[in-house]
């Protein structure tokens, strides 16, 4: 008894010291600040986004109109990557390898460069010009680069260490609040972001989602992203749609994996560090490129294509041009210098495949549609868990549990046959190297005028 008495003493004093402790009640209002912030940001962003999506639609609907996008996204994508490249350096692409990349550097500095409250306002305010003018483009990454940015100020503001953790419970915070799909950003926080799971994170992070989602709940109401999925799949009669839309989505993820990493790589080397005129010519070919994909197919692949995806999810049969111009239209806004997301893209590529596999073998539009986005999905990011947990709460679709996450496997293993390299990390090692370059190339020209100065 008195050895339990001597143990019990020193634990009770602890948890009297955490619950009477000004610092950390300091720690934990500024902790649960940013959280609520990162909400009211996304909410706000959303409502933005969605805004902008229909002004363009509005300017480019009926008549002569169509042929406006010829002029407004190129403009647009060139005046967005340039502000970006001059005014936001690590604003430009979706804003997770930048996430990823800063939970890997050490210093804050390096940090600083990739998550920071002036590329908050620049990647919410360039995200909204690229939506205004048609780019192929989602919202949700930006808003995990917004979640961890505001979390690392969080950590500095209220003295927190870890900051790894705190990157991860924005991150997660981020994509919960942007998709209304708590879960999704617990496992997106797990699989995509650590790559591991890290125990001492759990709290921080279950945390930051719950207090990002109820904000964001409270502005925007309780919802399905993509409505709601009544059809359940039958075995065996559906098994040859699940296959095939996980491996044809997961072999057409990895080959924009590919793709995107390759053109990324030969871009970054042919227009350099200081190239701006490059950096304009290079968004201005995309926008060319979007501009007239999206008049050819009557304006359904401009910007995130979501009504187009939500009528697939719904039961709509979408034509086969549908999938391929997106996919173009989404590589080229990728690789174009400005910022913008994967996500609603690619799940609208992933609507539109699944479609028309729907139609070839007979099966329900609506199951395919949501079939094909788990494999096209997986197969994009190679994160499954994540792609089959987003699209169960986007759909509300909890009886095909089972065919959704064979999808998502099956385009997982695909992908990884084609693609080893997940595209996420490797753009944020990109992201990474160009940090320290450019920080130790100001180091190194900033010693000899110290030196000439003394």
């Amino acid at each position: 008894m008195a050895d339990k008495r001597k143990i019990s003493i020193p634990m009770m004093r602890r948890s009297r010291a955490l619950v009477t402790s000004s610092r950390l009640w300091k720690s934990r209002l500024v902790f649960w600040m940013g959280a609520l912030a990162t909400g009211v940001i996304s909410a706000g962003f959303a409502v933005a986004a969605d805004r902008a999506q229909g002004l363009f639609s509005f300017l480019t609907r009926t008549g002569w109109h169509i042929w406006l996008p010829l002029a407004i996204t190129p403009i647009g994508m060139m005046l967005s990557a340039w502000v970006a490249d001059r005014h936001f350096a690590g604003s430009q692409g979706s804003g997770i390898p930048q996430a990823i990349a800063a939970r890997h550097l050490r210093d804050d500095a390096e940090r600083d460069s990739l998550l920071s409250i002036p590329l908050v306002i620049g990647k919410i305010v360039l995200t909204i010009v690229g939506l205004a003018c048609g780019a192929s483009i989602g919202r949700e990454g930006p808003t995990v680069q917004v979640g961890a940015s505001l979390m690392l100020l969080s950590a500095r503001v209220g003295g927190m260490a870890h900051a790894k953790g705190l990157i991860l419970a924005g991150s997660a915070a981020g994509i919960a609040a942007a998709f209304n799909t708590p879960l999704a950003g617990i496992v997106f926080a797990i699989e995509e972001m650590s790559r591991a799971y890290d125990s001492r994170s759990n709290g921080v992070v279950l945390s930051a989602v719950i207090i990002a989602g109820v904000a964001s709940l409270a502005l925007t109401g309780s919802y399905t992203y993509f409505g709601v999925v009544h059809v359940t799949s039958r075995f065996p009669g559906d098994w040859p749609l699940v296959i095939s839309s996980g491996v044809l989505g997961g072999a057409l993820g990895a080959t924009f994996s590919k793709l995107t990493l390759l053109l990324v790589r030969w871009i970054r080397r042919w227009k350099g560090l200081t190239q701006w005129r490059k950096v304009v010519a290079v968004a201005g070919v995309a926008g060319l490129v979007s501009a007239g994909i999206g008049i050819a197919t009557g304006g359904m692949t401009f910007g995130t294509s979501y009504a187009f995806a939500r009528s697939a999810v719904e039961g709509q049969t979408l034509p086969w041009y549908f999938f391929a111009g997106k996919f173009v239209a989404t590589l080229a806004a990728t690789v174009s210098g400005i910022p913008g997301g994967l996500f609603a893209p690619s799940l609208a590529v992933g609507a539109g495949l699944g479609s028309v596999l729907g139609a070839i073998f007979g099966s329900s539009a609506s199951l395919a549609a949501v079939l094909g986005m788990s494999g096209y999905f997986a197969g994009v990011v190679q994160a499954p868990m994540t792609a089959f947990v987003i699209i169960v709460e986007m759909t509300g679709n909890h009886d095909n549990v089972v065919p959704i996450m064979a999808s998502a496997m099956l385009g997982y293993g695909t992908s990884r046959l084609i693609a080893r390299e997940p595209l996420y990390h490797a753009l944020s090692r990109l992201w990474a190297a160009d940090v320290i370059r450019k920080l130790r190339s100001g180091q190194a020209g900033a010693e000899p005028q110290a030196a000439g100065a003394h």
